[in-house]
């Protein structure tokens, strides 16, 4: 259902609201939420230009969660990095159709709206619990 980059946006984002205030490394995150670096580093890139996380450079540089994790949602993290794509006009295009979707298309675009609504609903800080402060973030899944 969700992207790699929206898994991985998300994974990274949890990591920073879970520790401790102040900056972290891209390999600390990386190590921490198992993200390959690489790819970490081009999430982050995405979440900075949407002011999701604020990085640093230099000594005591790094990456620090940009909004309170109460205050961000998921919907928010995964737009950032791969919007939650809604169907507005019929994919097989069908002129007949038009804008009127048909009751399959209607049906998968309300489900993405359930998504959507889901995700929006939710907040980084409701995501965070116990288990995620006392280790890596995937830690509390295994």
């Amino acid at each position: 259902m969700l992207s790699q980059t929206a898994e991985y946006a998300l994974r990274a984002i949890v990591a920073l609201a879970a520790g401790p205030p102040g900056a972290k490394t891209a390999q600390e995150i990386a190590v921490e939420s198992r993200v390959p670096l690489d790819y970490l580093s081009k999430v982050l890139n995405s979440l900075a230009r949407a002011e999701i996380v604020a990085g640093r450079r230099g000594r005591g540089g790094g990456f620090q969660a940009a909004r309170l994790p109460g205050t961000l949602t998921v919907l928010e993290v995964v737009n950032a990095v791969d919007p939650i794509q809604r169907i507005r006009t019929c994919p097989l295009g069908l002129k007949q159709h038009g804008e009127n979707l048909c009751p399959l298309h209607r049906k998968l675009d309300d489900a993405m709206l359930g998504v959507e609504q889901a995700f929006g609903a939710t907040t980084i800080e409701s995501l965070i619990g116990k288990s995620f402060c006392e280790g890596s973030v995937c830690d509390a899944t295994a």
